[in-house]
């Protein structure tokens, strides 16, 4: 056995339980802000931890065979931390005012943070499903955590009604491909001729399935709206970033390592509905009031244009997806801290609440606005960047129709964001509401609009390590 394989999640576990117990022993006073600190130091040194963790000679650590380490999971734990770290350091301010169980909120952040560390290594469909469900089952709890508010226990019963169902279907899926194959670990599958009965094509479509709907995929993404909204803002923080991460992490290893010959069959449906997403997230996105919800149709947007990357079925293609992947959590940590303080403080997230933003708190709105227009992928942002990697990595493989779709849709993107940013500057607040603006809201946002900004003007060292994470994959 080999422990260092483990040793991030074996982290994140003890810190997740530690967690607890403070929040058990110490005055509810005293444990509103050591949870957090105790929380946040936790974390960074699991981030720094992980640069240790990278190797370069091709043999990723392993685990009984069924949990690899290689340089693509590392990368992507760091994603999920640098996630979780930021929702928890714009959060403490709406948890203290908004959430009754602070200690159990943060804790269970952490376990959502341990199920996607889980989606990423693992090599067998049992433990992509043990770690798919610790996330899940976490952010079914996270939904509603908001006990005060009735939307959000209303998304928490959706999400789970919903989410339940998914996972029997990609459940059963597995049974199939278990039926079929004799195996659940994916390279064994891989190498089965079985894989091409009528059988094993039925589950691969139901895993399938089940990925898109954590990846809110059309025609799957029928809960992500009502969700998002009704969700406490920085759990639809996490849900956006570290969930569809996650999401992402896991699907890309099941096509390319368990379902790699069936490429032919799944690679023009991936197309297909990567075009979908583009186009059907935009052009409802458009008509949308409330915020979260805008960009809870902005976010199935911006997973068509991920799977544009993984449509390229390259080491091009999967470094796109890495880096626009990584850049657009700096994206969403700007959006939501400034929603999160919003809501907190006026009780809404619709664009009457963000009208005048820029008189009471112009650091927020210029915030605001540098986060969409990267999501949009307007120059000089990090955005940019990222979707020049994806279009030219699926044009290269013949997908020019598909970069034309993504192209357009983000030029139409634009609209609806500069909609927002237009009541923050042009609007009024009729109530002259005052924004106090901690310095922890103030740290996440300046941090992540530098991050967004620096990416965006020299991508080179986030496209180094993300290369390297995709050569060790790829190999």
């Amino acid at each position: 056995m080999n422990f260092l394989a483990i040793s991030t999640e074996i982290g994140i576990l003890v810190l997740a339980l530690f967690v607890m117990a403070v929040d058990l022993i110490l005055p509810k006073q005293e444990t509103r802000k050591s949870v957090a600190c105790i929380t946040i130091c936790g974390l960074i040194a699991l981030l720094l931890y992980g640069f240790t963790q990278y190797h370069f000679d091709g043999s990723p650590y392993f685990y009984q065979n069924l949990y690899f380490v290689d340089n693509y999971a590392i990368f992507f734990k760091q994603l999920f931390i640098v996630a979780v770290l930021f929702t928890i350091l714009f959060s403490q301010d709406y948890a203290q005012s908004l959430l009754r169980y602070r200690g159990e909120f943060y804790s269970l952040l952490l376990f959502a943070l341990l199920g996607m560390c889980v989606l990423a290594s693992a090599n067998d469909f049992l433990t992509a499903f043990v770690g798919l469900e610790l996330m899940t089952i976490s952010f079914y709890i996270l939904v509603g955590a908001r006990m005060s508010s009735s939307n959000s226990s209303e998304a928490a019963v959706k999400y789970l009604v919903v989410g339940s169902a998914s996972t029997a279907v990609m459940l059963y899926g597995i049974s199939l491909v278990y039926g079929s194959t004799g195996s659940v670990l994916f390279e064994e599958i891989c190498r089965n001729p079985h894989l091409l009965f009528a059988t094993s094509i039925a589950g691969i479509t139901m895993i399938l399935i089940g990925f898109f709907f954590k990846l809110s995929v059309i025609p799957f993404h029928m809960w992500a709206p009502d969700v998002y909204q009704g969700a406490p803002t920085p759990v639809t923080a996490l849900l956006a970033m570290g969930s569809k991460a996650a999401g992402l992490a896991v699907l890309m290893r099941v096509l390319y390592t368990a379902f790699p010959m069936m490429g032919g069959y799944w690679l023009p449906i991936l197309a297909v509905l990567s075009a979908v997403c583009m186009i059907g997230g935009n052009v409802m996105a458009i008509k949308q009031k409330d915020l979260k919800r805008m960009l809870a149709y902005s976010s199935i947007a911006q997973a068509g244009y991920m799977m544009v990357g993984i449509v390229a079925a390259d080491m091009p293609g999967m470094k796109a997806v890495l880096f626009y992947a990584m850049l657009y959590v700096f994206a969403n940590v700007g959006a939501f801290a400034v929603l999160a303080v919003v809501d907190q403080q006026k009780g809404a997230t619709d664009h009457r609440a963000v009208s005048g933003l820029a008189k009471s708190a112009p650091i927020l709105a210029a915030v605001m606005t540098i986060s969409l227009l990267s999501m949009a992928g307007i120059p000089p942002t990090a955005g940019f960047a990222g979707k020049i990697y994806l279009f030219t990595a699926v044009v290269e493989r013949g997908y020019l129709w598909l970069a034309f779709v993504g192209f357009v849709m983000s030029m139409i993107s634009v609209y609806y964001y500069l909609l927002v940013a237009k009541a923050m500057y042009l609007g009024e607040d009729r109530e002259n509401t005052k924004i106090h603006i901690s310095g922890a809201v103030r740290a996440s946002v300046l941090l992540s609009v530098i991050a967004t900004i620096a990416i965006g003007v020299c991508p080179e060292q986030l496209a180094n390590i993300t290369n390297i994470a995709a050569q060790t994959f790829m190999r």
